[in-house]
Parts: C-alpha cells; sequence; structure tokens
C-alpha cells in the first residue's frame, strides 16, 4: 500500500499512539505474520528513504516491500532515529525545518526478552523550524538540534517525543556557528566560536568545547579543539574531531573530563578527523581521516588510532550495531568493505553498485548506507533502488525499487515478543 501526505509541503498526519502489545499491521523482516496472530517472535526492520530532489520520505518494510508509505516534508532530508527508534527526525537544513515521524515500531525491555509493539508509520503534526538546523544529537534521553544560523539550539525529551510530543528548549549560545550542543552528566557541552569579525559568506571559526549550565551558564573552561566537528558517544565518552586531534570528554564529579588524543607523528600529516561514528557495545570509534581513509579511535588505550587506507575515495561508512567489531565503507568505485575494527583491517571487498565519483559537490546525490539486522542497505540514487548486500559475505539479496531519487536512509526495527 502507498499513502500519500500533502498539504503545502508540510507533514499533515497525526501521530499514531501505540498500546503495549498492539495487534502487528503489516510483514516482519524475516517471518511474515498477520493481524489473526496476536502471539510469538517477530522481526521487523523499516527503512525510511528521503528524495535527494523532491521534499518526500519513503518507509518501506524490508522484509515485505510493498508495505510502504509515503509523507512529504519541506525539502530534502536527513534522517536520524531517535528516541529509541519510535522516532525518525527529518532535519531539512536547507529549508529551515524538522519534520518527526513515528517510526510505528516501539520496544519494552523485560530482561530476558523485549515486546515489540507494531503499527503504521505516522507523521508527528508538530514541527520545528529555524535558521539551518543541521547536526543532531542523540544522548540520555534528550535530542539536541543545532541551528547553525541562529545561535542556539533546541533540546527535546526523548519519551515525549515518542508520544508525539514537541516541545523544545532552547539552549542560548554565544555566536550563531556550525556547531552542536550534548548532554555530559550533569552538563551541557558547546561546541565555542570566536568573536571575530568574518565575511557575511565566511564560516565563523570555531574554537572548542565548553560546559554550560542548562540556561547557559559557563560552568569551566574552554577545552580548545580547534574547527571543532563531528561528534559521537560511545560508553563513557563523547568525542569531537580538531585540527590538532580527537577531543574526548567523560563525566567526572566535578564536571567533564577533557583530554586531547593528538594525532600521531606517523598518521598522513594535514589531515583530520571531522565525522566519527561511536560504537554501542565497545567502546571505540570509527572515523573519517582524508577521503581515502578510515580511522579506529580507542579513547583509552594507545594506539588510539588506528588508520585503515581505502583503495579509493570514501562515499559513506556505517557501524554494525548487531556486531560491533565490524564497519561497512562503500567507496567510489562502487565497493562494499567489511572491516574489522579490533583488527583494523579490510576482511572483505565486493562491488555493489555502479562508480559513484566523489568530484563535485559534497551534497551530488550519492549512496547512503545503513544496517538492517543482517544486510546493509544501501541507497542508489541514479538506479532508483535501495539494494539489499548480505553482512556476512557481501552477497547481494535483492533490491527494492523506490520512486525518484533515493538518497539518506535511516533503518529502525528489531526483534521482539508479540503477545
Amino acid at each position: 500500500m502507498i499513502r500519500t501526505l500533502t498539504g503545502a509541503g508540510m507533514l499533515a498526519l497525526m501521530l499514531a499512539h501505540v498500546p503495549a502489545g498492539a495487534a502487528l499491521a503489516h510483514g516482519s523482516g524475516d517471518h511474515a505474520h498477520d493481524h489473526d496472530h496476536d502471539h510469538g517472535d517477530v522481526t521487523l526492520f523499516r527503512l525510511f528513504v528521503g528524495d535527494h530532489a523532491e521534499g518526500r520520505v519513503t518507509v518501506i518494510d524490508l522484509g515485505e516491500p510493498e508495505n510502504r508509505w509515503s509523507f512529504e516534508v519541506t525539502g530534502q532530508p536527513k534522517l536520524f532515529p531517535v528516541a529509541g527508534g519510535t522516532v525518525v527526525a527529518a532535519v531539512q537544513s536547507d529549508d529551515d525545518a524538522v519534520h518527526f515521524l513515528a517510526s510505528g515500531i516501539s520496544f519494552q525491555d523485560h530482561g530476558d526478552h523485549a515486546d515489540i509493539s507494531i503499527s503504521d508509520p505516522a507523521a508527528v503534526e508538530a514541527s520545528l523550524t529555524g535558521p539551518r538546523p543541521f547536526h543532531l544529537v542523540d544522548h540520555d534521553g534528550k535530542i539536541v538540534i543545532n541551528y547553525d544560523r541562529g545561535g542556539y539550539a533546541e533540546v527535546l525529551d526523548g519519551a515525549a517525543l515518542a508520544r508525539g510530543e514537541v516541545a523544545p528548549r532552547r539552549f542560548a549560545q554565544a555566536r550563531a556557528h556550525h556547531g552542536f550542543v550534548a548532554p555530559l552528566g550533569g552538563s551541557w557541552l558547546s561546541t565555542v566560536a570566536s568573536d571575530e569579525e568574518v565575511p557575511a559568506d565566511a564560516s565563523v571559526p570555531r574554537l572548542g568545547l565548553q560546559a554550560f549550565d542548562a540556561e547557559g551558564n559557563a560552568t569551566g573552561e574552554l577545552a580548545t579543539c580547534t574547527a571543532i566537528h563531528g561528534e559521537a558517544f560511545s560508553g563513557a565518552y563523547l568525542a569531537a574531531g580538531c585540527r590538532e586531534g580527537v577531543l574526548t570528554a567523560t563525566a567526572g564529579p566535578d564536571g567533564p573530563q577533557f583530554r586531547m588524543l593528538d594525532y600521531p607523528a606517523d598518521l598522513p600529516q594535514d589531515v583530520t578527523t571531522g565525522t566519527i561514528l561511536g560504537s554501542n557495545a565497545i567502546q571505540m570509534f570509527l572515523g573519517n581521516h582524508g577521503p581515502d581513509g578510515v580511522v579506529v579511535i580507542d579513547p583509552v588505550d594507545e594506539p588510539h588510532f588506528t588508520r585503515i587506507a581505502l583503495p579509493f575515495r570514501r562515499v559513506d561508512f556505517a557501524l554494525d550495531p548487531a556486531r560491533p567489531a565490524h564497519a561497512f565503507v562503500l567507496t567510489e568505485d562502487g565497493s562494499l568493505h567489511r572491516i574489522n575494527m579490533l583488527s583494523a583491517e579490510i576482511e572483505q571487498s565486493s562491488r555493489v553498485t555502479e562508480p559513484y565519483s566523489m568530484d563535485g559537490h559534497w551534497s551530488d546525490p550519492r549512496p547512503r548506507i545503513a544496517l538492517a539486522g543482517d544486510e546493509v542497505v544501501i541507497t542508489d540514487p541514479n538506479a532508483g533502488l535501495v539494494r539489499r548486500i548480505a553482512t556476512a559475505d557481501l552477497s547481494d539479496r535483492g533490491t527494492i525499487e523506490v520512486e525518484g531519487m533515493p538518497y539518506n536512509i535511516a533503518v529502525v526495527g528489531g526483534s521482539g515478543v508479540v503477545h
């Protein structure tokens, strides 16, 4: 089925409230089910695919791709699963808007198992607007969106958002800049920009990271991290990329504790890390390092950096939440590489798309990847497809046709028990 929402480019469908143990609405990723069977184990992964040219998000049940929905948004969306996967945020930086989609999938943990509740995805009625929303941080029950041209961030409560409540609290910054705000312990960490005058079309220099209270009052000294960009959490650590190295922060009894991990001399010089992913089960990070490399970052033990050279320039990369030692990198020749983060080696490679050159603008239509159980799902904008690749051996599991030019992708779901 396809359900299309319209309304002057805005989301219009109310959030569907899903009661605990709700009957299943559609097919699962690996096991078929129907409304007549209201108990048993279910695995369901749901894809959210943003179009490159149109303000549209297509939602697809991976196991039964005929189950799909279409939601209209304002502009090109970047998609983030938040609030435990109960919601997907659609951040539209070029159109000053953030919309939210209820994923229709929620879990209730019972220790030895989790209950899963499934319904149709739906749009949350309320949305956010502001000058160039960009970085989104989801941590410790809080969702924080930085407005690069507004000089502030907005903080949402994850549990409230899961109920369809969009009630942001504003966190003021001294100056508008391309940065982020993140909760850590009892503090709020915010990037800090220089106060020097710059041309209207120039980026404001970023100086580092500083601790604040909830009202925006500084509670600690600035931790230098020149040109700070990119952030991720893993275990007790927050990591952010800098010109000097990677800055880490942990919560301490007297506030955040900062430590700079300097780039070692044996890494390529004048190359920095600006995009970082954090493992959910191993205290470890994976970051970009130059156009043709990635770097494994250990925040505790040396060597803190282990670089992996790629055969071609990197298009996109992602961590495997189910097998946390693994990461996947797509390079411009169309090859997907499975990386072992522990040995810092490429274990296997396979050609999965036609080549996509990294020449041109950074936001040109190129594939994006995400993990869905034992599959890597890859958008192929030029072919109008989502490609399904097995994580175990990188074999082809088929394709899903998607209208338009599929670009950014997010996945929610997993396995649970329906009572």
